[in-house]
């Protein structure tokens, strides 16, 4: 630099240099400062990212299980429905057998109790006396045998 008098001098030259040494590392030092700053937060950056992909691998662990346990039950529910649609089939079956068992039976009782035959006369059948009590007809504890096998939807 110059002397206020407009000359230079050698003392003015070696204040001037180490001025500039020292502006020099105070620049280095904040250079320094500056990258170990930027570091850190990059590791910070990367540690956060690393935590949210962490959680996220998590929560789709959980979804999934959610899922396989709602697959789980629509798969027992499918087949619990699937179980009591025969066992409905077969009641309807059985249903039906026992209205035609029952119409039958009412036919019966009707015809004894018109007291008249197909040929307008009382018919008794010689060794069916019980039939005038047909609650104790023995194809009444037959079973009605019916088998999902049979139905048709």
């Amino acid at each position: 630099m110059a002397s206020p008098s407009g000359t230079s001098s050698g003392s003015t030259l070696v204040q001037s240099s180490g001025s500039e040494e020292e502006l020099q590392q105070l620049m280095d030092q904040r250079k320094r400062r500056r990258m170990i700053s930027n570091r850190e937060s990059a590791r910070r950056s990367r540690m956060k990212k690393q935590k949210h992909l962490d959680d996220l691998t998590a929560q789709v662990a959980q979804l999934t299980d959610e899922k396989n346990q709602i697959v789980l039950g629509i798969n027992v529910f499918t087949q619990l429905c699937l179980n009591i649609d025969g066992e409905n089939a077969i009641l309807r079956a059985q249903a039906t057998e026992l209205g035609r068992r029952l119409e039958a039976l009412n036919e019966i009782i009707v015809f004894m109790n018109g007291g008249t035959g197909y040929f307008g006369t009382e018919e008794v059948i010689p060794g069916f006396e019980s039939i005038n009590n047909p609650w104790t007809s023995s194809y009444l504890s037959q079973p009605v045998v019916v088998s999902s096998d049979m139905l048709l939807y």
